[in-house]
């Protein structure tokens, strides 16, 4: 009897176990799966970083751009020992193959004409990261917390995190007199407007702050002049600078550039570019809620 009741234990528990199958998503390249969850996952993009610590993992490999300091403080602290595998653009295919990954998790934009060599090496995850907005990173987020077998976890932080960005819009929204807030990016080649589509246009929308370019549908991205930028004319400036000199700089030796509102009420302020564009991410949008408010604070 105790046989036979054993004996109908194991054939029940033999016939869930073939009827499960491991979770599918939709990705960029279509229908997503694996075999089983994975262990040894690399990332060809900073944001997916930020997924996978947000849920307790940490990736084998980062394309880091070959500098650890692009990643946000708060993402290393979660992380173990990584190998580089070098520039996101063109991350090092011999690298990646040496960790034999059993999952890659790679950016459409980047790299979708190398997705059959890196499917070569492990199956390979296409999501949005460059050129995405706050509501594509959220999504990709999600996706990734089922594909690695968190789904539970993903969805815990995804509320955990609306909460914390619901608590500093409510403390935006007594600050009546803040005005538009713009992000750009600035170089010695040129200043990008970060506009509403955008990943950081989005993060501010969400927290209930003015953007001073028109919401519109266009590229995320404005190449920017003086003249464009008096016209747009936000009360806030926010800017994130690559390198020493840049062509902020030579404006401001420009009459012209008196007139912006920012800079004659002292709001034009220098932020991270890490923080504000590079990363992106759960973590990356309370951080830059956490900025504003250290900004924006009377």
């Amino acid at each position: 009897m105790l046989f036979r009741h054993v004996s109908i234990y194991v054939i029940s528990l033999l016939l869930s176990l073939s009827s499960w199958a491991y979770p599918s998503i939709q990705d960029e390249n279509g229908t997503f799966t694996l075999p089983s969850e994975p262990k040894r996952i690399v990332v060809l993009e900073l944001s997916f970083v930020d997924a996978l610590v947000a849920v307790g993992l940490s990736p084998i490999g980062i394309a880091d751009d070959n500098d650890p300091n692009n990643l946000l403080p708060e993402v290393k602290a979660k992380l173990k020992p990584w190998t580089s595998l070098g520039m996101r653009s063109q991350p090092s295919m011999e690298r990646i193959a040496e960790l034999q990954p059993d999952l890659i998790i790679a950016d459409f934009q980047r790299h979708a004409a190398a997705y059959d060599n890196l499917s070569r090496i492990a199956p390979t995850l296409l999501l949005k990261s460059r050129g995405e907005s706050y509501l594509d990173s959220l999504a990709s987020a999600e996706k990734i917390g089922i594909i690695v077998n968190k789904n539970a976890e993903m969805q815990a932080r995804l509320s955990e995190h609306k909460a914390i960005m619901a608590s500093y819009r409510k403390v935006f929204e007594k600050m009546t007199s803040v005005g538009s807030v713009q992000f750009a990016i600035v170089s010695a080649r040129g200043m990008w407007l970060h506009g509403p589509d955008s990943y950081a246009g989005g993060v501010l929308n969400a927290l209930g702050l003015a953007s001073s370019i028109p919401d519109d549908g266009n590229m995320p991205y404005l190449a920017n002049s003086l003249e464009l930028l008096l016209k747009v004319n936000p009360d806030w400036l926010l800017i994130g600078s690559y390198g020493n000199h840049t062509v902020l700089d030579d404006w401001r030796t420009n009459p012209l550039f008196q007139l912006l509102t920012a800079e004659k009420k002292n709001q034009l302020i220098k932020v991270s570019p890490e923080l504000w564009s590079l990363n992106r991410g759960i973590l990356a949008a309370e951080g830059i809620a956490k900025d504003l408010n250290r900004v924006l604070s009377p």
